[in-house]
């Protein structure tokens, strides 16, 4: 039971959190200094915004560079007031300066957020403590807040990519369970679809985060990393036999019509997904796995092969599920890969710099818009003769994240959650609560928040502006006043943050689906060039089905968040969706030739140097037409190639057809979607740069 409850990652998080917190209160709460304790709790707010919390192999380097960074925004943001320097332009000075932390790479970019967030701060102390003593609070915050999270992590070994690998083993489950539930369903590739994309969104996402995880970690180079490493090698064999196409729907339908076969292939993948989650659970509870065994599913499923041997669903599914199998019972990978050959290098601080100072750069972007949604509430502060508006930029800075649609719902989380944690501060602020009981339900609710926080951000809000009017409570015994102006603050920072997403150099996803509609081109034109080619290394078959998969993955996030923006045209990203239908079935036919080709079912080097010419043409013309911003007829595209045989002899060749038949679809679509597409900005008129 102890396990199931220190392990669960909601829980683990929580402690973590709530102790890294409430520790120095409660020791300065002892020393009879509480205010000092609950200032220094203020300290790993900043450091989780900045990811300082993170498993990393340079885990002290970051909290180095992430504390020296915190002290020297808290000291320039007083001396450059204290000189009289208006507000206003320090905050845009300090984002953009601040800003190219994001061109380093995306963790480093998580600097910048949290330094200004340590700025921030300091304005509600400036004035009450000397200048030094703000950046002192928040070097010796940044130990604390390391050490204490070295020590857990040592403590819990591996537990957050034991929590990443849980999770990718459960959505494989819910994957594997979803494809097989109802054959028959897979007829209409419209309303069957759509629902298997979102499962393999999830797991593609996950094994991301794994392979970030690993080269952070460099947990290639750690034994106690190797059976964690094992696991996923085993995960990567799941999702390639999981994530095959599986669409033809006539032979489906022949074959569920003349035998009992749906039972028999969703009894196989009910009980695979039986055994994923068990694993889950056992990868993330420390628990070495019972044995397993598919025979009996296998057997039956065999009979029906046996029985159609014209059919080629049956073939397909025994094939299939009978190497699930195999890596389920043995517990190791078909083959090993080289997890460390797409190496994630970050840039060094001087290309960075240089970088940083073009005009296209997304960091340049979304520090500037950092910069003058601050400016802009500063301003409207000091117009309103707020004395320190450090809530409303607080505000700000928690809500605004990339993307319309997370910061959208950030923002409604957080006004709403605001509300109602005022209204239950407000009446429990009457009950006079004598200090020692204050602080033991502090304690209990910052639990509790931190429990909801990663899954319900409005819930965990509530408890957090109870907390937050608590302090003010006890450090100033001005709760009560507190209540009104901040949830004007809180409403005000919602609005400008809003309007900064919707207005000041946005990531319009749907002005992004070309640039990640090519990407993908380009990542399936590579890896039908190794397929199709003289290609023998496993492992960089492997790397680039992997890089299909997650090309794919951003279009199709892409897409999702498309929809969700204001004022889109809902045709052309109903054209666009169908056309990512394409692309997805495209990606299951690149994992199920991935398998073949190591396996060594290849084709005659004649044959498939005519195949990978048509795919190379088909491909072209997709990208053609997604440049060309012009009426379909006059389009100057190559010429479609010519079906040189009539019907695939092989299961090789039926997985090239088929690609070319989704890629000539794909092209008709663009033809018809790519004029009716939203112009969100200028940058729509370049062609699409081959190195972004």
């Amino acid at each position: 039971m102890w396990r199931r409850i220190i392990y669960q990652p909601e829980v683990n998080y929580a402690l973590r959190q709530t102790l890294v917190l409430c520790l120095p209160v409660a020791l300065g709460w002892l020393l009879g200094d509480l205010q000092k304790g609950l200032l220094f709790s203020l300290v790993p707010a900043c450091c989780n915004n900045a990811g300082l919390d993170t498993p990393h192999r340079r885990f002290f380097k970051r909290l180095v560079v992430g504390g020296s960074l915190f002290a020297g925004s808290s000291f320039v943001i007083q001396y450059a007031a204290a000189q009289g320097a208006p507000l206003p332009l320090i905050l845009l000075a300090m984002a953009l300066l601040l800003g190219v932390t994001g061109e380093i790479s995306p963790l480093h970019g998580r600097l910048m957020p949290a330094s200004l967030i340590a700025a921030i701060f300091t304005l509600s102390l400036a004035g009450r403590v000397p200048m030094w003593q703000p950046p002192l609070l928040y070097i010796l915050g940044t130990i604390w807040y390391g050490v204490f999270n070295w020590f857990w992590f040592w403590l819990w070994k591996e537990q957050p990519m034991r929590e990443t690998l849980s999770l990718l083993y459960r959505e494989l489950a819910d994957y594997c369970e979803a494809k097989y539930r109802h054959l028959n369903q897979l007829n209409d590739p419209s309303t069957a679809m759509p629902p298997l994309f979102a499962r393999q969104q999830k797991a593609v996402d996950l094994i991301t985060t794994c392979y970030q995880q690993i080269h952070m970690l460099a947990a290639n180079r750690n034994q106690h990393y190797q059976p964690l490493m094992r696991a996923f090698q085993v995960a990567l064999d799941l999702q390639e036999h999981i994530a095959v196409s599986l669409h033809q729907p006539e032979d489906v339908k022949k074959l569920v019509r003349q035998s009992h076969a749906e039972a028999v292939i969703r009894w196989n993948a009910q009980r695979i997904a039986a055994r994923l989650r068990e694993l889950a659970d056992d990868i993330l509870y420390h628990r070495f796995p019972k044995r397993f065994t598919l025979e009996q599913p296998l057997e039956a499923l065999e009979k029906i092969v046996r029985q159609h041997p014209d059919n080629p669903v049956g073939n397909f599914c025994y094939y299939h599920f009978s190497r699930i199998g195999r890596v389920l019972r043995a517990q190791r990978p078909l083959y090993r890969r080289d997890l460390m050959a797409d190496r994630q290098r970050r840039l060094p601080l001087l290309p960075a710099l240089k970088s940083y100072l073009s005009l296209k750069s997304i960091a340049l972007r979304t520090a500037a818009r950092f910069g003058v949604m601050l400016t802009f509430a500063s301003t409207l502060a000091l117009f309103l003769n707020m004395p320190k508006p450090y809530w409303i930029l607080m505000t700000v800075m928690f809500v605004s994240l990339n993307g319309y649609s997370a910061t959208r719902v950030r923002i409604q989380h957080r006004a709403l959650g605001t509300l109602a944690g005022l209204a239950v501060a407000a009446l429990a602020l009457r009950l006079h609560a004598p200090e020692s009981m204050t602080l033991l339900v502090m304690l209990a609710i910052t639990l509790v928040s931190y429990l909801f926080l990663r899954k319900f951000y409005g819930w965990a809000t509530v408890g957090f502006t109870v907390t937050a009017v608590y302090s003010l409570q006890l450090l100033s015994l001005n709760g009560e006043g507190f209540l009104l102006p901040r949830l004007i603050d809180t409403l005000m920072g919602c609005l400008i943050a809003f309007g900064g997403n919707i207005w000041l150099w946005p990531q319009w996803q749907s002005a992004l689906l070309r640039q990640n509609a090519h990407d993908a081109l380009e990542a399936y034109q590579e890896a039908l060039r190794m397929l199709l080619g003289n290609e023998q290394n496993v492992s960089r078959l492997a790397n680039q089905r992997i890089k299909v998969n997650q090309a794919h993955n951003a279009l199709y996030n892409s897409l999702n968040q498309a929809m969700q923006e204001p004022g889109f045209d809902s045709r052309y990203l109903s054209d666009m969706k169908l056309w990512v239908t394409h692309s997805q079935l495209i990606v299951e036919h690149i994992n199920a030739m991935t398998i073949m080709a190591r396996e060594h079912t290849m084709l005659t080097s004649s044959l498939a140097e005519r195949y990978l010419q048509s795919c190379e043409i088909a491909l072209q013309r997709c990208q053609q037409r997604l440049e060309y911003d012009g009426p379909g007829s006059e389009s100057n595209v190559l010429e479609a190639p010519d079906n040189f045989q009539h019907g695939p002899v092989t299961l090789l060749e039926g997985h090239v057809e088929r690609i070319l038949d989704h890629l000539n679809t794909m092209h008709t679509i663009s033809s018809l979607a790519w004029s009716q597409r939203p112009h969100h900005g200028h940058w729509l008129v370049h062609r699409p740069s081959k190195s972004s």
